[in-house]
């Protein structure tokens, strides 16, 4: 980023910039709030709620020009005294220059003014917290701090004070506030949001942050690496952190950190800011064309002529972008201003072909949209062509089905970002897309313009065709991949395994005199040898089948013998079942050393046994039990019901390769919604992974049941297999993060509007 000559100054035309917006800008929200109030009282209420209402207007309507010429004061005030970056609450000039009151014990009226200022501030940050973090990112770059003043003209906080002392000092009452409330926080929360919006814009065209990095606001400390283990049951009124921090002796986190965004982390911004975008779209076109934000909520169907130039201009490009072999060929010409001049050509034939001004808004609109999807340089030129021909089928649903313009989760915008999402690489250049992957999106969208008629049905039905594509490519087509899912699945099989044979084992011991010593082995070594033995050579193969023989043997040689032929028995059999014991804890992974902690212990056991301080088994138990043994995998409960536990997967990291690591240990203590995000995570979506001492891309490729388990892949194909709470620590520490910050028409909805704002004409010409 070019560093300004004067950065503070540039600093200070922004605050100056945002200030004057605002004073422009009061009339207008002014007018709102009286229009909300009589939409208020045409409602249908309660009477004596009805007759407050009527009573609100001609109130309101006297008192408004005072309300607004005492904001606009406060404002020309910081304007003329340059106060606007004020640190203290009465650097504010106050309306008509009221000096302030002599310390005093605060009343009612000035608490009751106070929560009311508050509840407005929340209400504006609530709306542009987008913009707001972006706006502060900027004018913290500018001036070398960490954050804003407190009392900063930027803060919506200065606003809201300055609305509500100027309401109270027009003479308008708490009560008339409260009953305006709800008209009141929904006008300045959109004039806040458009205010950081305009200001951002300012900035960014001085080359101030035109993308903003999360990166600086992850902090971590200098341990980030130390074993993290999360508190399952923290006491009441107490966090899991808390308790983390207290249980290690020394009063140290060694690898906590925090994410040093808004509250509710990445996830709930990327949501929140989606939905502004497609609002504040809104807004933008409904000031020039009221009927467009009417009929947003009015499913309409196109007007004949539309319908009818729309299928011709889906056939011209259609036959324009094909040809067999010499698709690739066209694809490299998808972004060349020729192919953008004949598609701007082909929208002036259908807003002339347009019956209504809405029509011809959709029009330009989704025209926009495509325009920034086709000129997106991380999508891959071999795809491109395809999401050139989405856009008739999408401007027929924008046409007659305006939710487009109203829902985040429209099927037509969730499918295109599904798939931009799974070829947006962070660094497509460094990629091919797959074959298999190219031939998919070419599928659907050919299916897609085969059902002109179906609108948001057929969108619906190949996004979920396409899902359950990308499971299967995932696994059985992609090279970088294939190999790794393989791996996370093999991982999945033997911790389902190991923890159903420790609940059937259990259960088939808890009533039979097996030496503790024996018992826990059993349940906690032994059931995850037969695991391995079963993921590697089948359930039934010979390998398990000694595996379980071994554990009826340990079972009855941990029984009381007390005759000497039993010893003698227990004696011949000991070498060879130790040595059965040892080559399956060799085969599960587990180091030589923790194998002769195991054996030790075994031998203290079968010790105990000799000298009959062990119960006898009965010759009928020991048999049931051999048979229980032999049909164990009848018996095993449903693995959908299971929890893998982390400790387990902590355990496997012996298990690792060249091709696969088990994320063991890092990331910060997550919070349940943190958690919620960990599952919501699509496969085929790259992220940017902070592991090991290495920054790079990865693309989810495969997740277990009930995503207990996810794997992520490396363009090199190196698969990172990450256990659920683990992935929501990496999640929460921002050790993880999605590679676009924005999905594909979200960046595409922001940029037509920037189009827009610039020229609003393009809406009704």
């Amino acid at each position: 980023m070019p560093t300004p000559a004067n950065p503070t100054a540039l600093a200070q035309q922004a605050r100056r910039s945002y200030a004057e917006g605002l004073l422009s800008g009061l009339p207008a929200v002014v007018q709102a709030v009286d229009q909300g109030t009589r939409i208020l009282v045409s409602q249908v209420v309660d009477p004596k709620l009805a007759m407050k209402r009527r009573e609100l207007v001609p109130d309101l309507q006297k008192a408004a020009p005072f309300w607004l010429q005492s904001m606009t004061t406060m404002l020309r005030g910081a304007l003329q005294s340059g106060l606007l970056s004020a640190s203290r609450p009465g650097d504010l000039p106050g309306p008509g220059g009221r000096a302030a009151a002599k310390l005093s014990l605060v009343d009612d009226d000035t608490i009751e003014d106070e929560i009311l200022t508050s509840r407005l501030a929340l209400a504006m940050m609530d709306r542009a917290s987008w913009e707001f973090t972006d706006l502060c990112s900027r004018m913290n770059v500018l001036e070398a701090r960490e954050e804003l003043d407190a009392h900063d003209i930027l803060r919506p906080q200065s606003l809201a004070r300055i609305v509500t002392t100027s309401w109270r000092a027009a003479g308008l009452s708490l009560d008339m506030w409260r009953m305006l409330q709800t008209v009141l926080h929904e006008e300045f929360a959109h004039f806040s949001e458009e205010g950081f919006h305009e200001t951002n814009r300012f900035l960014i065209e001085r080359q101030v942050l035109p993308e903003v990095d999360l990166r600086p606001f992850i902090r971590r400390t200098r341990a980030t690496h130390r074993n993290f283990q999360p508190t399952s049951h923290a006491p009441a009124g107490f966090s899991q952190s808390s308790v983390s921090a207290s249980s290690d002796g020394r009063g140290e986190v060694g690898e906590e950190t925090r994410m040093m965004t808004r509250a509710g982390g990445l996830q709930q911004r990327a949501s929140g800011h989606a939905e502004a975008v497609l609002d504040r779209l809104n807004r933008l076109v409904g000031r020039h064309l009221p009927e467009f934000v009417v009929t947003a909520h009015a499913p309409a169907p196109a007007s004949p002529g539309l319908r009818a130039a729309i299928s011709e201009a889906q056939q011209g490009i259609a036959n324009r972008l094909s040809g067999g072999g010499a698709v690739r060929t066209v694809t490299d010409a998808v972004s060349t201003p020729a192919l953008l001049e004949e598609l701007n050509q082909r929208k002036q034939a259908l807003k002339q072909a347009a019956a209504t001004p809405v029509e011809r808004a959709t029009i330009e609109i989704v025209a926009l949209l495509f325009q920034s999807i086709l000129t997106e340089e991380r999508i891959p030129s071999a795809v491109r062509v395809w999401f050139a021909r989405l856009q008739m089928p999408v401007l027929r649903v924008a046409v007659s089905e305006p939710d487009f313009f109203a829902t985040v989760d429209h099927p037509a915008r969730r499918l295109i970002d599904r798939m931009g999402s799974c070829v947006m690489g962070f660094d497509a250049t460094a990629r091919a897309v797959g074959d298999a992957l190219e031939k998919e999106i070419k599928r659907v969208v050919q299916v897609v313009e085969a059902y002109p008629d179906t609108g948001r049905r057929v969108f619906q039905t190949v996004l979920v065709e396409f899902e359950k594509f990308l499971e299967h490519y995932f696994k059985n087509e992609n090279e970088a991949s294939r190999k790794g899912v393989s791996l996370a699945h093999q991982v999945e099989q033997r911790e389902t395994l190991a923890i159903q044979y420790t609940i059937e084992l259990r259960k088939m011991l808890n009533e039979v005199p097996v030496q503790e010593g024996v018992r826990e082995f059993l349940f906690h070594v032994w059931a995850d040898v037969l695991a391995m033995a079963a993921v590697k050579s089948g359930n039934q193969s010979d390998a398990t089948k000694e595996m379980k023989r071994a554990a009826a043997d340990l079972i009855w040689s941990a029984s009381a013998k007390v005759s000497r032929e039993e010893r003698a028995e227990v004696i011949r059999r000991l070498p060879p079942l130790l040595k059965t014991l040892r080559d399956g804890m060799l085969h599960a992974g587990v180091p030589a050393d923790k194998q002769d902690e195991h054996i030790q212990r075994l031998n203290n056991s079968l010790a105990a046994a000799f000298t009959a301080k062990t119960a006898a088994i009965p010759h009928e138990r020991l048999e049931e039990l051999m048979g229980r043994l032999e049909t164990l995998e009848e018996l095993l409960p449903d693995s959908a019901d299971l929890e893998i536990d982390e400790s387990m997967v902590h355990d496997l990291s012996g298990y690792e390769s060249s091709e696969l690591e088990v994320v063991a240990e890092g990331g910060s203590m997550p919070t349940p919604a943190m958690v919620a995000w960990a599952r919501e995570l699509q496969v085929g979506s790259w992220y940017m992974l902070d592991y090991r001492n290495r920054n790079e891309a990865v693309q989810l490729a495969w997740q277990g049941m009930r995503r207990q388990l996810t794997l992520f892949v490396s363009p090199q194909g190196r698969g990172v297999l990450f256990q659920q709470n683990r992935l929501a620590a990496f999640l929460q520490a921002g050790l993880l993060v999605p590679a676009q910050d924005e999905s594909l028409t979200v960046r595409a909805t922001r940029s037509a509007m920037e189009k827009l704002d610039v020229d609003p004409s393009r809406i009704l010409n």
